[in-house]
């Protein structure tokens, strides 16, 4: 299973243009993400501008996009980052957040991604269809 670790700093949505994490948390996070890459869990991470360094929203009313440029001062959640990793259960997935270095204003959120097996026989042949005509690696699609 696959599992997205999503960073939450409850300040980050304050942050003026230009912020950067505090040196000591990245090394402190650098050694973490190690462990993970070292476990052979980590499949992806990356980490986000605070919201007045650059952010949009796009949404679609009437099935028509419409984008507003941020920052958003009423967000009261404001993702910083995420991690996506390979657990074999949600209570892996949970220590693997558990050993985060956060801090008291950091909070984590972990979701699944959707699974073929989630899904009812019919649509599990169809992905299975369009991973074999490997559809979904770039710069192959039809």
């Amino acid at each position: 299973m696959k599992f997205m670790m999503i960073m939450y700093p409850r300040d980050y949505g304050k942050a003026q243009p230009g912020f950067t994490p505090p040196q000591e948390a990245m090394v402190r996070m650098g050694a973490y993400n190690d462990t993970l890459a070292k476990a052979g869990v980590l499949v992806a991470l990356d980490g986000l501008t605070p919201p007045a360094t650059m952010s949009a929203r796009v949404t679609f009313p009437g099935g028509k996009a419409k984008v507003v440029d941020g920052p958003f001062p009423e967000a009261k959640e404001v993702v910083g980052g995420f991690w996506i990793i390979k657990a074999d259960s949600p209570e892996e997935a949970k220590q693997w957040a558990s050993k985060i270095p956060g801090a008291d204003t950091e909070m984590v959120e972990i979701r699944r991604f959707y699974d073929a097996s989630d899904f009812d026989p019919e649509c599990q042949k169809k992905f299975a269809d369009r991973l074999a005509e490997d559809q979904y690696t770039p710069g192959n699609q039809k």
